[in-house]
């Protein structure tokens, strides 16, 4: 099973929508990103390259993957080191921002 390790930037930007979702939507919205949150480290644990790896990534030296969040407004981008079992988290992505940003935020 994988162990997954998330980017203090990662952390910092889940908590920054949930607690956005939670002001604006409720409690219910927060909770449903919490659970989808579960749901996708479940799949991570088990089968960390099942999610697909990130179009607009791939021309880095390194393979990223990305997996929806929140009926796909967001992506969770995250890279597998096969080696040590290890995901590392490193940044969730408002898809609505410009495609450059991305590729900015994971240098």
């Amino acid at each position: 099973m994988a162990k997954i390790i998330w980017s203090e930037e990662a952390i910092r930007v889940y908590l920054e929508h949930v607690e956005y979702a939670r002001m604006e939507f409720g409690r219910s919205t927060a909770k449903r990103w919490q659970t989808e949150r579960k749901q996708i480290e479940w799949r991570l644990e088990l089968y960390p390259t099942s999610y697909p790896p990130e179009p607009l990534l791939r021309n880095m030296a390194k393979i990223y993957r990305s997996c929806h969040i929140m009926r796909k407004r967001f992506k969770i981008i995250y890279s597998y080191d096969e080696v040590n079992d290890m995901v590392h988290v490193l940044d969730i992505w408002d898809t609505r921002m410009n495609p450059e940003t991305l590729t900015s935020r994971i240098m």
